[in-house]
């Protein structure tokens, strides 16, 4: 089996699995191909890229950050805003943390001059 990204003339995006590459072309060409959206048997594939088996999981560089940044810091939740604050007053002791902060207290940390980063993941741990 193998999926095809198609469209048709009024530039509608579909896709669908067929047999084989020829089963496809053949389909097309008897105009049994439809558009999902308008029903146009006019249809072509679209450029697409193959979807390469590998063996086992490849670690991603968002998974690789995930974990360096889970096993060298603490989760603190949505506490974020408040412990950072703390720590860049010298309330709080120095170290690396992560967590959840809202648009508005992240603005306020960095107009106070608190580094902040926004993190490319969710993160998996949770406090009660």
């Amino acid at each position: 089996m193998i999926r095809f990204t198609l469209s048709c003339e009024n530039a509608h995006s579909f896709e669908s699995w067929f047999k084989s590459n020829e089963a496809c072309d053949d389909l097309m060409t008897k105009g049994l191909v439809n558009c999902t959206t308008c029903g146009s048997t006019t249809i072509r594939k679209s450029l697409m890229t193959p979807s390469v088996a590998t063996k086992g999981h490849v670690e991603t560089p968002i998974e690789k950050l995930r974990k360096e940044v889970e096993a060298n810091s603490e989760y603190v939740g949505t506490q974020f805003a408040a412990r950072a604050r703390e720590m860049h007053d010298g309330t709080a002791p120095e170290k690396p943390i992560y967590g959840e902060a809202n648009a508005a207290e992240t603005k306020a940390l960095i107009e106070d001059g608190i580094p902040v980063i926004p993190l490319p993941f969710i993160p998996t741990k949770k406090v009660n």
